[in-house]
């Protein structure tokens, strides 16, 4: 029954922390950038305990109604559909909101009476209570660091769970992470990670977003499958980065030196 656990490199006491808060029925935010394993550890946390998972990408027009559910037509009949987060509510699976300040306003509301004792939703279209099965979990992301001042979490919601910080792994843990994630050659590995922390570094450059570890396992792959290592580079780090001419370019000669 149990898929093979997805490989996950621990750095810190992130494990035992979430198995705490499941035990104790807490609710449990990553804080963090893109691309620092935040989705990997819930999955790798998933099938630790061997619970159900159920993933939504939150985004601008995610509302309440996407997440408890709606009626639908079916034939010559008006049905109700429960939603991902009541059908969490009742099989007893953990649901992760993923960028949940990405999400409506709505959709905060609905949650906060799962995220304290009550644990429980209010159906408004039903005029239902439903109550959580036992080992209902609610998990969510959101990164501090984006649109600052635009899209946060309020701090009366973040009361609301217990948090983790992720952030970019150490560059030996990182390169242990591409050469397990695509096989590819431990110098290649090294090299890459070198490549990210020299672009991390470079704040000058403006960019709304940098180098995650998820690019670099991209373009770990592209190499590892046969593709030019610069090229390689320029199409999985690079390019995604910016579409400022200047700035590619600038980050291409970059590049260029250190593969």
């Amino acid at each position: 029954m149990k898929n093979q656990l997805p490989y996950y490199h621990q750095v810190g006491k992130e494990v035992e922390v979430f198995e705490h808060a499941y035990k104790n029925k807490i609710p449990f935010l990553l804080k963090g950038p893109t691309g620092t394993g935040k989705s990997r550890f819930i999955e790798y946390m998933a099938h630790k305990l061997d619970k159900k998972l159920i993933t939504i990408s939150c985004h601008e027009e995610t509302s309440s109604t996407d997440l408890v559910g709606r009626y639908i037509i079916k034939g010559a009949e008006t049905i109700w559909s429960d939603g991902p987060l009541t059908t969490a509510l009742k099989q007893g699976a953990i649901i992760y909101l993923d960028e949940i300040a990405e999400a409506r306003p709505d959709v905060i509301v609905a949650i906060h009476s799962l995220t304290d004792h009550r644990r429980e939703l209010f159906i408004d279209k039903l005029g239902e209570t439903v109550k959580a099965h036992e080992d209902f979990m609610l998990v969510a992301s959101f990164n501090p660091g984006y649109q600052k001042g635009f899209k946060e979490l309020k701090p009366s919601t973040r009361q609301r769970f217990i948090a983790t910080a992720f952030a970019y792994p150490e560059p030996k843990i990182e390169a242990d992470i591409l050469v397990n994630e695509t096989n590819v050659d431990k110098d290649i590995a090294k090299k890459l990670v070198n490549i990210a922390t020299k672009i991390r570094n470079l704040t000058e450059l403006g960019l709304a977003e940098t180098v995650s570890t998820r690019l670099l396992v991209d373009a770990a792959k592209l190499i590892y499958s046969g593709l030019p290592k610069r090229l390689s580079v320029e199409v999985a780090i690079v390019e995604p980065l910016t579409d400022d001419l200047d700035v590619v370019e600038a980050l291409k000669d970059l590049c260029n030196l250190m593969i």
